[in-house]
């Protein structure tokens, strides 16, 4: 069975979309093995974005996933991956199609980072170092 993680960013939360989004999820078949809420912390957010560590936008986006709590959960269910990721639709909320969660309930904010409710794994390998920074053993 294939996992994955998803986090429902502090844009999410702060509307108060976590359970639009879960329900969403599990409206799909894919079944929620761990659900946490909590701040990120730097070091989780540092080793989650460490292939950006340089580029313009690294800064602002470790800023925005520092303003407020976070849900990481981890999915599973066949073809989770690619599944999730269609289902959260573009990553720009103005160009993602009806029917997605940034789509339904994203849109741009004018600010210098994308606020667009949620992230979810791009590769089995993504996943597992993304579950073991969320959720280490």
């Amino acid at each position: 069975m294939e996992r994955t993680l998803i986090l429902i960013k502090p844009d999410g939360v702060a509307r108060g979309l976590v359970g639009q989004i879960l329900a969403r999820i599990e409206a799909k078949g894919y079944a929620i093995d761990a659900l946490s809420l909590r701040t990120a912390t730097a070091d989780e957010l540092s080793a989650h974005y460490a292939e950006h560590e340089g580029k313009p936008f690294y800064q602002p986006l470790v800023d925005f996933m520092s303003e407020g709590p976070i849900v990481s959960l981890i999915a599973s269910g066949q073809g989770v991956i690619p599944g999730f990721r269609s289902l959260a639709g573009a990553t720009d909320p103005t160009a993602a199609a009806p029917g997605t969660i940034r789509g339904d309930l994203g849109r741009d904010w004018g600010e210098k980072v994308q606020k667009n409710l949620v992230h979810g794994s791009d590769s089995v390998e993504s996943a597992e170092r993304e579950i073991g920074i969320w959720f280490p053993a």
